[in-house]
């Protein structure tokens, strides 16, 4: 394993009118190949806001992010994009795309100015699309598929983009529970057979501690990094929510409700 991306003393946040914010301070975290790193936290507590910081969309307040053991500030975009992808939860815009042309797009880092796919496009497209078992939807357009295949489409996108690490901002997000799991399951698989370092937030903490490499938990005093099991055995979980009627057993390995 190598590390993909670390950061050095990183302070996130962001800047206004009315001064500056801080949500998170001197944070020193590492993304390794071939693993399957999940973030959580509570609503609110800064989940995306370190998403951005760590692609490089929104700047840090101080510190450093490293891509490849260089600061990510130096990347000029298409070169970012050859290194890093992003799955946002953002809906699509209008368009008549086909499933295969809307994969197709993460070659773009790598096509002429006239976007005219190569062989080896082509083929990576198929490759992310076999990888994502979508390939039996290659000729519907986008709007004709359900939530859960287009969250695979935007993921085999990402892998026709060939980046060594993969950033997804809740992916889970207004899928059922079958749905969560294939998900859940799918991304773990990628991480083992492409060795590719996959980062994303999500909500569903139990499926999280269940399926995931590491973690990394954000809450409001610290920010920690480790594997679920160790997690556990600390006690972080019991200071993940501010409730006194959600209650961490350990013995369980999940939350319940008193």
């Amino acid at each position: 394993m190598r590390t993909i991306l670390s950061t050095i003393n990183l302070n996130i946040g962001y800047k206004s009118k009315k001064g500056v914010t801080t949500i998170a301070e001197n944070l020193n975290l590492n993304l390794e190949t071939g693993k399957l790193i999940t973030l959580i936290g509570a609503n609110g507590i800064g989940k995306s806001t370190l998403l951005r910081t760590l692609t490089g969309i929104q700047k840090p307040l101080s510190g450093n992010v490293y891509l490849n053991e260089r600061n990510i500030s130096d990347y000029q975009p298409l070169e970012l994009a050859q290194n890093l992808s992003l799955v946002l939860t953002e809906k699509l815009p209008p368009s008549n795309l086909s499933v295969f042309e809307l994969v197709a797009l993460g070659r773009q880092p790598y096509t002429d100015w006239v976007d005219k796919l190569s062989d080896e496009d082509v083929l990576k497209v198929h490759e992310a699309m076999n990888l994502t078992q979508i390939e039996h939807l290659a000729s519907k357009k986008h709007f004709q598929i359900s939530d859960g295949q287009l969250q695979k489409v935007l993921i085999a996108r990402a892998l026709a983009q060939d980046t060594p690490l993969i950033i997804l901002d809740e992916p889970t997000t207004h899928l059922d529970l079958l749905h969560k799991v294939s998900l859940f399951k799918l991304l773990k698989k990628l991480t083992q057979e492409t060795q590719k370092s996959i980062l994303f937030s999500t909500h569903d903490i139990d499926l999280a501690i269940q399926l995931s490499d590491e973690m990394i938990m954000m809450m409001p005093e610290s920010i920690v990094q480790d594997q679920p099991c160790n997690l556990i055995s600390n006690g972080s979980f019991s200071n993940l929510f501010k409730d006194e009627h959600i209650i961490f057993d350990a013995e369980k390995g999940k939350f319940i409700v008193s």
